[in-house]
């Protein structure tokens, strides 16, 4: 029997509300959370500084080779710190050009196998110390955690997306027009649908909670639900089958 782990998977398209609903659960079950696009966009700013073409494959492996990316404790705004090379890269890597160019980078089959691997090291040891672990990105439920033993898949209209993006910009001092913001998304969903290696789409026993309209302590709740009954209430007779 396949073990399954004590992993919470969270996926779904940009705009969705995958990492404040993530970071939130974490901090509401005390797991280890784990933003794996923030991984991505770290090495796409290190590539844009760097000069390497973002579809130079061979060049941007390389280049993640000799590339850390890790997670420090939360900001003043209660984000988890990104740190490229010991560097806090946290804003840096939600600029408009640094969104204009992960999905070039996140598209090679060398640079995704090496962050998913990292990726699940990462989870493997907080939960090999016993940590529950809340991870989100676009194939988390699919490909880096599939025997996590509760995974969800965040969607959104649109243009519920659309606005929660444009608001997030202009709270950054960015000033995209509404119109401009809902065809960056529509691009960013045609890319991730299209790309050859794990290409977004829900994990069959995922559990898919559509959050327009809703709050994140909602969709929290919703999510704190479905992991009372899948982990919580379990755990007594199937604790062999936890890492």
């Amino acid at each position: 029997m396949k073990r399954r782990l004590n992993a919470i998977a969270i996926d779904g398209p940009a705009g969705a509300g995958k990492s404040t609903v993530a970071r939130r659960l974490a901090e509401r079950l005390g797991a280890y959370y784990v933003d794996t696009g923030a991984m991505y966009r770290a090495l796409t700013l290190k590539a844009l500084e760097r000069g390497v073409p973002v579809d130079d494959e061979a060049a941007l492996v390389a280049l993640l080779g000799e590339t850390v990316v890790a997670f420090g404790g939360p900001n003043a705004e209660g984000v988890p710190t990104v740190l490229l090379d010991e560097r806090d890269v946290t804003q840096e890597i939600r600029s408009p050009r640094v969104s204009g160019s992960v999905s070039a980078v996140a598209r090679h089959p060398g640079v995704r196998a090496e962050l998913v691997r990292r990726q699940r090291q990462l989870a493997l040891h907080y939960l090999s110390a016993g940590r529950m672990v809340v991870m989100d990105g676009r194939d988390i439920g699919t490909v880096v955690l599939p025997e996590a033993r509760v995974k969800v898949f965040l969607t959104a209209s649109l243009d519920e997306r659309a606005r929660r993006r444009h608001e997030e910009l202009a709270r950054r001092g960015e000033r995209p027009t509404y119109g401009e913001t809902l065809e960056r998304l529509r691009e960013r969903d045609r890319k991730d649908a299209e790309r050859e290696v794990a290409p977004l789409r829900k994990a069959e026993d995922a559990v898919e909670i559509d959050t327009t309209g809703k709050s994140v302590d909602e969709v929290v709740e919703a999510i704190v639900r479905l992991v009372e009954e899948r982990l919580f209430n379990s755990v007594q007779g199937r604790k062999e089958e936890f890492r």
